[in-house]
């Protein structure tokens, strides 16, 4: 049977499903009732036009073999996706959204992603991208795919943009506080300078330049630092397997504007995207933590280590309202993915 037809299947039955790729990000959110749709076996690259740093591969197809076709044509995922775990389907990367240590020079998961096919809740195949269709709501229906953790419909194959791997790229070390390095950042960003990614962590600020040799050294100069021994600290940074997530406390993703203050806040923080993404270990009052992001014009989830906590940020009801309609209108009976990112839905 098909995934179209077990789709279809299940709606004509009210049966609910629960999608699942690699299993590798099944930790974040909620558990899903139902039975299993699994995308494994869908798999495969339909085009690849390194001339024109496009791809297209079906939603299974495993995150390491992408990364090696692009590696043997000197080229990469523009967001550096986590993989956490070598099971990671490049279905489920969209699906969740999420986006390394280069999201804000690079651009993000959803920046990327061109086109997608999808099997929405009624069963139906539908094209976005390319041949841009867009339902009666005039939704942006490939972007809205990129972080609805498949509660809007199943991603069958994805078209997304890919990048030249960095001809150079250094690892320039400073030590400086937390209001510091944001600030920093914030500054440099604003200059033509060839940063791909910048994270602080334990008194020290770490910023990655990357590109033609002669721009590296130019930006080194004006930059300053120490150049540091960290080629692997990026991957370990973007999988999480830096000793600062080795830990049973609640992990907190505080989302927040690029140039926010530290937040006061009890626990351990690791801050990267030049302040706009910030790790806090703290087994604070959730309260609290939503409060402060809020109030810093963001907002908090508990990434991993919930232990009971609500993951994802409360919604306003005018907000909880409008995603129920598009939750409806994509998956009228609920039965995709319920309750995954909230119970409403």
């Amino acid at each position: 049977m098909t995934l179209q037809q077990q789709i279809t299947e299940a709606f004509e039955h009210n049966t609910l499903l629960s999608i699942c790729g690699g299993g590798s990000k099944q930790f974040l959110g909620n558990p899903v009732a139902g039975e299993t749709l699994s995308t494994s076996e869908h798999k495969g690259v339909i085009n690849y036009q390194p001339d024109e740093l496009v791809m297209t591969v079906r939603s299974g197809t495993p995150l390491v073999e992408i990364r090696e076709i692009l590696s043997a044509q000197q080229q990469r995922l523009a967001f550096e996706p986590p993989s956490f775990g070598d099971e990671a389907t490049i279905g489920g990367t969209f699906a969740c959204g999420l986006s390394g240590p280069s999201r804000p020079w690079a651009g993000s998961a959803r920046d990327s992603l061109l086109g997608c096919t999808i099997i929405n809740g009624r069963g139906e195949q539908l094209h976005f991208g390319g041949e841009v269709i867009k339902n009666v709501a005039g939704y942006d229906a490939s972007r809205l795919m990129v972080g609805a953790f498949g509660t809007l419909g199943l991603i069958m194959d994805v078209s997304f943009k890919v990048l030249p791997v960095p001809a150079a790229e250094i690892t320039l070390g400073f030590g400086v506080s937390a209001s510091q390095a944001v600030a920093s950042v914030v500054a440099w960003s604003q200059q033509p300078l060839p940063i791909t990614a910048a994270a602080w962590l334990d008194g020290k600020l770490l910023i990655r330049l990357g590109g033609a040799q002669a721009a590296i050294r130019a930006a080194q100069l004006q930059l300053g630092g120490e150049e540091s021994n960290q080629s692997r600290f990026w991957q370990q940074l973007r999988e999480q397997q830096l000793d600062f997530f080795q830990t049973e406390k609640p992990l907190w993703r505080l989302s927040l504007p690029m140039a926010a203050a530290p937040l006061n806040l009890a626990g351990e923080q690791l801050i990267e995207w030049g302040g706009a993404q910030r790790w806090l270990l703290s087994e604070e009052d959730p309260q609290a933590i939503r409060q402060a992001a809020t109030d810093a014009g963001g907002h908090a989830t508990c990434f991993r280590n919930a232990q009971g906590r609500e993951i994802f940020s409360p919604l306003s009801k005018p907000m909880l309202a409008l995603q129920q309609r598009l939750k409806k209108s994509f998956d009228p009976k609920g039965i995709l993915n319920p309750g995954r990112i909230y119970a409403e839905l």
